[in-house]
């Protein structure tokens, strides 16, 4: 890992500068995230904080990575009760992420979505196998962080780690704890509303920092470890450049 790197911003670039950097064996990482409701105590961009702080790792760790502006809607018409969530739905969210990988594959030869929203796991992978089905190289992340499902002591520890002046726990409160797979069919039928006022699911009390930094060590591993195996990363020297569609050594 490049000390004191969080990986280039995309957006921070000129288009000359991008030119210049990409190679044929370029990654451009997209974080998938939702501005949706997490409980009265984390702000709605917790997904997107998540998937950005991933793609952050995964930038530091490799000079062959871009990091793209965050795809801060989603899929979140469970959470639609709750003001403050946006919600684009499931086919947009597919068409979105279909439209996205064809244009970023006219720069780079590989995408990856770092997909931090449960919500789209679905229209992802759809998006991701059509894209593939055109030949284009794509993966998919998604992190497994256990736990609590929604707002409980996993996020409510990530975001105590990414960005404690925004966590407001003396608002922290239990909500459902139930295992996802237990009240399913309550979520899909009325939404989390449904099972939970406040919003959560599981408990963030006892959420920390440390706890935060350690579940983000070892999702951004994971990251890190399953880009690696779908396309390791070439010696600076050994990268061939493209040029006007073409590799040149």
């Amino acid at each position: 890992m490049r000390q004191g790197s969080t990986g280039q911003a995309l957006a921070d670039l000129p288009w000359p500068d991008i030119g210049g950097r990409v190679t044929a064996d370029g990654v451009l990482a997209v974080p998938l995230g939702a501005t949706e409701q997490h409980g009265p105590h984390l702000p709605l961009s917790t997904d997107t904080d998540i998937a950005v702080a991933l793609c952050q790792r995964l930038g530091a760790a490799r000079a062959d990575v871009l990091i793209a502006p965050a795809v801060a809607y989603g899929s979140s018409g469970e959470h639609q009760d709750f003001p403050g969530t946006l919600s684009i739905g499931q086919e947009a969210v597919e068409l979105l992420l279909v439209e996205l990988g064809r244009s970023a594959s006219r720069t780079f030869a590989h995408l990856v979505f770092v997909c931090a929203h449960g919500g789209n796991a679905e229209p992802a992978a759809r998006a991701t196998a059509r894209l593939r089905a055109e030949s284009r190289d794509v993966l998919l992340f998604q992190p497994a962080g256990g736990g609590d499902p929604h707002a409980g002591h996993t996020e409510t520890s990530l975001m105590l780690h990414l960005a404690p002046a925004r966590v407001r726990m003396a608002s922290a409160a239990p909500g459902d704890p139930r295992p996802l797979a237990e009240i399913w069919p309550l979520l899909r039928a009325g939404g989390v509303r449904a099972v939970s006022e406040s919003g959560v699911l599981g408990d963030p009390s006892g959420a920390t920092a440390d706890a935060g930094r350690t579940l983000l060590d070892r999702l951004a591993a994971a990251l890190i470890r399953e880009v690696a195996a779908w396309h390791p990363e070439r010696p600076e020297g050994a990268r061939a450049h493209r040029e006007g569609g073409r590799v040149v050594d």
